[in-house]
């Protein structure tokens, strides 16, 4: 299933989409009043969608997708997005050199106020930054809860999938030493469109993943190039750390952002990034004229 968050008249709802109609969920035969309420109430959050799509869907309010004012798929994160550095060998490269390949994971976290939808406009804070930049990623959503999960069994708590765009200012990153700041701007995390459930899913390691600003290429890669796989970042990350359902998790950017061009191609005022990973849809943001 294709989930999606958005807005109808100023009031936020939910719901999936469907041969190109958005159905409304939220609280809909007792179902959770948001997508967060439903990923926490655990695995019958699916099979109770399932059920109301085939007994009832054709019943249920709809909208055209131009009808609505799109969110990110998850409009609430309770705690920091967390994200993982350096996790495509190329990218590690454009950013120092072979000495930064990373031997270990490299986790750093973004704070959850940063979260947009897509079409939300990008600030682009040029009062304190003259370095923003793109980075296209596979995000993943945590759906069980649990730690010190091993790798095989890593994937059983994945709910889904979805695109995230890790916008960050590189000249604020270098300059207070660490990630939060550089990367915690308020609208730097573009999310969406869709949080699509694994099942639709089959390989999350095989994804093609494309970033373009104002139509021109910058990032072409795949999933499969990961240094460290979805599972072992996973259990990396709940090695003494509980996993809640909700999480989210950056996976990491390949090669092609702005800061890896000589000279540099940050993004400017009025400029439009579109990330698309394959089955995931597109995530479409511009930038503040």
């Amino acid at each position: 299933m294709k989930f999606v968050s958005y807005a109808v008249e100023g009031n936020e709802t939910y719901g999936v989409e469907v041969e190109g109609r958005i159905l409304d969920l939220a609280g809909v035969d007792g179902l959770p009043g948001d997508l967060l309420q439903g990923i926490e109430s655990g695995e019958g959050f699916l099979e109770s969608v399932e059920a109301l799509l085939r007994e009832k869907g054709e019943a249920l309010s709809s909208f055209a997708k131009d009808e609505v004012q799109w969110l990110s798929p998850m409009p609430t994160v309770k705690r920091n997005i967390m994200c993982v550095g350096k996790n495509y060998r190329e990218h590690a490269i454009e950013m120092g050199g072979e000495q930064d390949i990373p031997k270990n994971i490299m986790i750093f976290t973004k704070a959850t106020h940063t979260v947009i939808g897509p079409g939300e406009t990008v600030l682009h804070h040029d009062d304190i930054t003259d370095e923003l930049d793109y980075e296209g990623e596979l995000a993943v959503i945590i759906g069980k809860k649990g730690r010190g999960i091993s790798p095989e069994e890593a994937m059983d708590h994945v709910f889904g999938y979805s695109i995230l765009n890790d916008i960050t200012a590189r000249d604020l990153q270098k300059k207070h030493g660490q990630f939060f700041i550089g990367k915690s701007l308020d609208t730097t995390c573009p999310m969406g469109p869709f949080l699509v459930t694994k099942d639709e899913v089959d390989d999350p390691q095989n994804l093609s993943i494309t970033t373009k600003v104002n139509g021109e290429i910058r990032q072409s890669s795949n999933t499969g190039q990961m240094i460290f796989s979805i599972p072992t970042i996973i259990s990396t990350l709940s090695k003494g750390m509980t996993l809640l359902p909700g999480d989210v998790i950056a996976t990491g950017t390949p090669s092609g952002v702005g800061k890896g061009y000589k000279p540099p191609r940050f993004l400017r005022k009025g400029d439009v990034v579109e990330i698309e990973i394959e089955g995931l849809g597109i995530l479409t943001n511009p930038l503040q004229a």
